[in-house]
């Protein structure tokens, strides 16, 4: 009689793996724990000491390529010495980069919903990371403002952020350029404008970035 093959012990991102990977070929979510854990040969009590659920673990996606991006702008030595600008920039890009690294999933996973993106209940840890991320941005900033009428919102702005990064993911969903270099574009430009709003320089940046909609939307 043969042993019985060991199984590794899961950790999160091997259980985000194995449901990326068993969504994509099956085109389907899995339908319950007790099957996903069959087929993936892992014990239900492993999974359920990680997530409480199929649903959690599907939101838990979105808070790992959160989680992913931010690890991999602070192994960037020069990203201690950048200013709050410049890291959102960072932040959108390297987050932009990874969902391309994922995206058959992403379009597969924002395909199954009517909702608008703003709505999507998978999304709402990754609302809560953002805004997070976005208010830690704007209370360094001002910080360093002497004068309180000078310093900005951060329920605002953290809600702004969030805003701009569901238009951002539903743009890079219609982006079809090479190597969504359009996307790229779209992060910039929004990323200036709204820093340029809340500097008070804003019009000339706000031109640009409604030509630049009005181009690729409606042209």
């Amino acid at each position: 009689m043969s042993a019985k093959r060991k199984v590794a012990k899961p950790n999160k991102k091997s259980l985000i793996t194995a449901f990326m990977t068993q969504t994509l070929e099956a085109e389907r979510f899995p339908v319950s724990v007790f099957k996903f854990c069959k087929e993936n040969d892992i014990e239900e009590a492993d999974f359920y000491a990680l997530f409480g659920s199929m649903e959690s673990l599907q939101k838990e996606i979105w808070v790992f390529f959160f989680e992913e991006t931010t690890r991999l702008m602070e192994k960037d030595a020069a990203y201690a010495g950048y200013g709050n600008r410049e890291r959102m920039l960072s932040f959108y890009f390297t987050f932009f980069e990874l969902l391309g690294l994922n995206r058959s999933y992403i379009l597969f996973a924002l395909s199954q919903s009517s909702q608008t993106m703003e709505q999507l209940g998978q999304l709402k840890g990754l609302r809560k990371s953002i805004k997070i991320f976005s208010r830690d941005l704007i209370e360094d900033a001002n910080a360093e403002k002497n004068l309180k009428i000078t310093r900005h919102n951060p329920d605002i702005f953290s809600e702004g952020a969030w805003l701009q990064l569901a238009f951002l993911l539903r743009f890079w969903i219609r982006d079809d350029s090479p190597g969504f270099e359009k996307t790229d574009v779209a992060i910039e430009k929004s990323v200036n404008t709204i820093f340029d709003i809340f500097d008070n320089t804003p019009m000339e940046r706000v031109l640009d970035f409604g030509k630049f909609l009005f181009k690729e939307h409606f042209a």
